[in-house]
């Protein structure tokens, strides 16, 4: 097990460009660096959704909805298992589709395919409470 420093593995640059498409209403970034058997949590949904094409199915409703004028990923942190790399952070995003100001945590599991190529496996976005993020 190793920890990279965030800023130089490749997870954060793959992670910092999906994130860029979402925040203008593209959840393609995403659905084009997740492997096809993803698990995905999220918290406006009763249970987890497995697999690719039914993330597909929930991104696409949602396509063109979700904007942020400005976010942030804050103390990202990566921690690699051999062919699997870990990456936790805070995000925060402003005046966007979903209110003044959204907090949340995010995990994302990624895993080295034989080409060298990261993709994601598991995904888990919870919100921040009020109270937990007021430090933020």
């Amino acid at each position: 097990m190793s920890e990279t420093p965030a800023q130089v593995h490749p997870v954060i640059d793959l992670e910092k460009a999906a994130l860029a498409r979402w925040c203008n209403g593209d959840p393609s970034g995403f659905l084009e660096i997740s492997a096809p058997e993803v698990v995905y949590f999220d918290p406006f949904l009763d249970k987890r959704m497995d697999g690719l094409d039914a993330l597909t199915g929930y991104y696409e409703a949602i396509r063109g909805k979700i904007f942020a004028a400005r976010y942030e990923m804050i103390e990202p942190k990566v921690i690699e298992i051999g062919d699997a790399a870990v990456l936790t952070f805070r995000f925060l995003s402003y005046a966007g589709s979903e209110g003044a100001r959204m907090h949340w945590y995010c995990t994302e599991v990624y895993r080295r395919q034989a080409d060298g190529a990261w993709r994601i496996v598991a995904t888990h976005w919870s919100l921040i409470s009020d109270q937990a993020s007021s430090g933020g």
